[in-house]
């Protein structure tokens, strides 16, 4: 199935002629200059990893960082990055315009950060290590050599017409050619758009639209849990619709061969052709760095910006503080780099402080349910991040699929996604950690760029409560807002979660819509930043998450807009109109539960309609976006004004419905008795199937 061939040659190929086998000198970047504290990065690991702040307290530099932020984060960019030309203002922020500015005037390339300094110091350092699918076949990338195939990637692109600004889509699955495309855009200055390679070929062309990218880096096929996903033939159907796209490149991960087309570059053999050096472009501190796309509580997705060197820092300190992070780690994020996840934990922050981190091919049950812990013995990995998702999958095996093998080399333990529930921490903590590993529980978003709350880091011996996320990371202000945009002081309180103070590593805008960033996050409380997800505080003053308070619902980590996949059902045509929303499950934590109006002529074909339901909303966002439940019903509760009022269907969908609360304002308020006995006919029939 795996190919010998493809990636596998290319990293021999590497190794055989290298330019810098000989014990050629690697220098970052010729137009490099390493500033006064930045020099330090290459004088070894414990420099690297020093605090941003060294000496201080937690408690001091939280202070500090809240306090006097420009010296704070100054003094921290300045310490870990190496720059091309030393910035003239910390910040240039206004919260209530939606402008956010670091590290102005300030130039420096975010490859040479996570490539160059480190092939410099210590070239046979492992960066990257590839857990494939198939247990036992890893492959590990030195810097050295993911610098060669970044540069090689960087030539590629420019023989191919991209050009600093340039946007390109990366559809691929978990590899270290994917990390080299990523890094090798941002060596030239070109804007990558990481597309999660399980979105379908509509979703895949929405996104390469409205990014406009010129070129596109796919592989011929995806190899996950046993099973062959068709990448290239994705593509091949979304180009169609795509003429921005000028280049696909086509890597080979499986031997399995596939019809190349006028577009279609074999990506190796390109590689071959090209230098193993490419000059890095110089950047300004706030030029594009990437785009991903994520879902709102409107149907069209959009395009989170950040941007060099805000990001770049936060994704460095925030890897290093919350999961404790010590220099020759290895460091085991199983997230995929589709999502931002894997962007700043797989990515840009374990290679910004000279990691070794885990590339993770596979699924947790694949081969067996032991997978994970097996992987952590095998590459003695010492920090483990997951989802909530695949910890709730595995605690329903026996203990014995963990104890067999041996997980002496962990450290700490972290979760990320969604809000973890108490029976999946207690597990995680007590079976997989032996009850001797911090659990950090992160809070955080795509637009946030790193983790903002989390138990870590804090004062040695800190307490850490079960499933709350709990402290504000340095220079993240939390704030809880009430209906009338009120702050709410002290514990004891619930509210709008808002953040008041900016922080490097927040997005930048919306692709092409600077005004619907503003709107959505700064809006609603001028002057603070709205995260969409509700808050606790208790009385000691720890955050506990409480979930979305939009119509955005979380599957298995994933966020999607209700809004589309209603825009989906929408374009049947027996469907007049419908209406989804979130309802909980046992694994996935929440699940689309789609209420859907059908034409009287559609209703004797109920049944077939409902499965054509199901492929229509596959095939235009992806198969995870499907709802669980359809439920047939004659209208839906509107407002006077035609307002769909969701939280009715809500209460409905989650058996709730003795406490609707107010139903006044409904057009006709009997449409909830028919909702009701609809959903109690619905449940009858399957409590029966």
């Amino acid at each position: 199935m795996a190919s010998r061939g493809g990636i596998h040659a290319l990293l021999r190929t590497l190794r055989r002629t290298s330019s810098y086998a000989a014990g050629r000198e690697i220098r970052p970047g010729p137009a490099c200059v390493l500033l006064r504290l930045g020099a330090r990065a290459l004088s070894g690991d414990a420099a690297l990893c020093s605090r941003p702040l060294s000496g201080e307290t937690h408690a001091e530099l939280l202070e500090l960082s809240h306090r006097d932020p420009d010296r704070f984060w100054g003094r921290a960019a300045r310490d870990r990055l190496t720059w091309d030309r030393d910035f003239e203002r910390v910040q240039d922020c206004d919260l209530q315009q939606g402008r956010i500015r670091w590290f102005v005037g300030g130039k420096l390339n975010v490859s040479v950060n996570c490539l160059d300094v480190h092939a410099a110091r210590d070239p046979n350092r492992v960066a990257l290590i590839w857990e494939k699918d198939e247990p036992g076949t890893e492959e590990r990338v030195t810097y050295r050599e993911l610098l060669e195939m970044t540069c090689r990637i960087a030539n590629t692109l420019k023989t191919h017409g991209v050009r600093k600004g340039d946007r390109v889509a990366i559809y691929m699955p978990v590899s270290p050619v994917a990390v080299a495309a990523m890094l090798g855009c941002a060596r030239i200055g070109a804007v990558h758009t990481v597309v999660f390679a399980g979105f379908s070929s509509d979703a895949l062309a929405g996104r390469i639209q409205d990014a406009q990218c010129k070129v596109v880096i796919t592989c011929n096929q995806g190899v996950r849990g046993g099973r062959l996903i068709n990448l290239k033939a994705t593509v091949d159907a979304a180009v169609k619709s795509c003429p921005t796209v000028k280049s696909v490149l086509v890597a080979q991960r499986t031997n399995h061969s596939v019809p190349m087309g006028e577009l279609d570059t074999p990506l190796e053999e390109a590689m071959a052709r090209e230098s193993a050096e490419c000059p890095p472009e110089v950047m300004d501190s706030e030029d594009m760095l990437f785009m991903l796309y994520t879902s709102g509580s409107t149907g069209k997705p959009k395009g989170i910006v950040h941007t060099q060197a805000g990001y770049l820092l936060y994704a460095a300190l925030t890897h290093q503080h919350v999961f404790d992070y010590s220099a020759g780690d290895v460091f085991g994020c199983v997230a995929d780099i589709g999502w931002i996840t894997g962007h700043s934990y797989v990515v840009y922050g374990p290679l910004a402080n000279g990691a070794t981190s885990v590339l993770f091919e596979s699924t947790p049950v694949y081969p067996d349910p032991g997978r994970y812990w097996e992987t952590v013995q095998r590459l003695r990995i010492n920090q483990f991040y997951t989802a909530p998702t695949a910890i709730r999958l595995l605690l329903k095996y026996e203990e014995s699929w963990v104890k067999r093998y041996d997980r002496s080399s962990l450290k700490t333990l972290a979760s990320v996604g969604e809000p973890i529930n108490n029976e999946a921490w207690e597990w995680f903590y007590h079976v997989v950690g032996e009850g001797r590993c911090p659990l950090v529980d992160t809070w955080w978003q795509t637009e946030t760029g790193g983790v903002c709350i989390a138990p870590r880091p804090a004062e040695e011996g800190a307490e850490i409560r079960p499933a709350m996320a709990m402290r504000p990371f340095y220079g993240i202000q939390p704030a809880l807002m009430n209906e009338k945009g009120q702050i709410l002081p002290g514990g004891g309180v619930s509210g709008a979660l808002c953040v008041g103070q900016p922080w490097p590593g927040m997005a930048r805008s919306i692709f092409g819509d600077h005004q619907r960033f503003v709107d959505a996050y700064f809006k609603p409380y001028p002057g603070y930043y709205f995260t969409g997800d509700g808050a606790h505080r208790t009385e000691e003053g720890y955050y506990q998450i409480t979930g979305r308070m939009d119509d955005v619902i979380n599957i298995s980590g994933h966020r999607l807009g209700t809004a589309e996949v209603e825009d989906a059902l929408d374009e049947h045509p027996d469907v007049p109109e419908s209406a989804v929303v979130g309802v909980s499950h046992e694994l996935k934590g929440e699940v689309p539960f789609a209420f859907v109006v059908l034409k009287e002529s559609a209703e004797e074909n109920q049944e077939d309609v409902l499965k054509e339901l199901g492929q229509l909303v596959a095939t235009k966002i992806a198969k995870y976006a499907v709802p669980d439940h359809f439920l047939v019903v004659k209208r839906l509760p509107k407002t006077r004004s035609g307002k769909i009022m969701r939280r009715i269907l809500r209460k409905v969908a989650m058996e709730k419905a003795d406490g609707l609360g107010d139903t006044s304002t409904l057009d006709d308020p009997a449409v909830v008795s028919e909702i009701v006995q609809a959903y109690q006919r619905y449940k009858s029939r399957t409590a029966k199937a």
